[in-house]
């Protein structure tokens, strides 16, 4: 058996050791405003509940490893002691991983995911209108576990109002833990689905992926691509290019005859059938040509 002692290992090792084995995690979907009002909306997998009387959550935006910074949900919070956590299912799972790239100060991460920002009715930040259940907090504690990279800050949020899908819950007014169908964080790229077993997320670029907000109009409106094709098709520091698109086709005569006789609706479908593959450059190269 390997045996560790915490303080011999880099805090990335660390951090990889403790993600590894400490799972699944469910995931706090925080959503806050800064001093100035403007939404932010962060994903944090160090969360759970920890009471129902009076009912409090926790969740830890931990210091940044590679340079011992602090995340904007921390000090939103610390500005303005108020949050919603929004439960995360399956359906959402791309938009809420494309939201944790670290884009800069008042960028609204809303519209980078392609998510619908609801009012709440006793805090200032907004519900993210997706997700099958949202938690308006008021932040009663903040406590910082140390100050150096990696060092997590407890966030103490008592629930003050829930809000619940009703198309999650059961007969006698519970919730089905098969129709929320919610996901959790595990080590690397895995994730666990409740109600299916283990899947991959890549992890959003660190070079800062477009967003739903830039993707097309047809494909942000397309009525055939989810939020979670969206949230693929969004993580690419950029649109393909012409001459990318027009060298990819002159390789692909049997997808031109395909292309030339079918729809937007049918070639939206292809590119979705990609994704569901993991191949989001074919899938561009489809709706590119579409």
């Amino acid at each position: 058996m390997k045996t560790i002692l915490p303080e011999n290992l880099p805090t990335a090792q660390l951090h990889g050791y403790l993600l590894g084995a400490i799972g699944p995690r469910p995931i706090a979907f925080a959503s806050t405003v800064d001093a100035q009002g403007r939404p932010n909306l962060s994903p944090f997998s160090f969360f759970n509940v920890f009471g129902a009387n009076p009912p409090v959550l926790i969740f830890s935006p931990a210091r940044r490893v590679r340079n011992n910074t602090t995340k904007h949900t921390l000090e939103n919070v610390q500005a303005r002691p108020e949050v919603v956590i929004n439960v995360v299912n399956y359906d959402i799972v791309q938009q809420m991983s494309l939201s944790s790239t670290e884009y800069a100060q008042g960028v609204n991460e809303f519209e980078k995911a392609g998510l619908t920002m609801l009012a709440s009715e006793t805090v200032a930040p907004f519900r993210v209108a997706e997700a099958p259940v949202q938690f308006e907090c008021q932040v009663t504690k903040i406590e910082a576990l140390g100050q150096d990279g990696g060092a997590g800050n407890l966030i103490f949020s008592e629930v003050k109002r829930i809000h619940i899908h009703e198309n999650v819950l059961n007969d006698q007014g519970g919730i089905d833990q098969h129709k929320i169908d919610l996901v959790a964080r595990m080590g690397g790229n895995w994730y666990s689905r409740a109600n299916a077993g283990m899947f991959e997320v890549p992890k959003p670029l660190s070079t800062l992926g477009i967003g739903v907000d830039a993707l097309p109009k047809a494909i942000r409106q397309s009525t055939v691509l989810t939020g979670n094709d969206l949230g693929m098709l969004a993580n690419v520091e950029a649109l393909p290019d012409t001459d990318t698109v027009a060298s990819f086709w002159a390789n692909q005569p049997e997808l031109q005859t395909i292309i030339a006789t079918k729809g937007e609706i049918e070639i939206h479908r292809l590119a979705q059938e990609s994704l569901i593959k993991g191949d989001v450059s074919t899938a561009w190269m489809l709706l590119a040509k579409a």
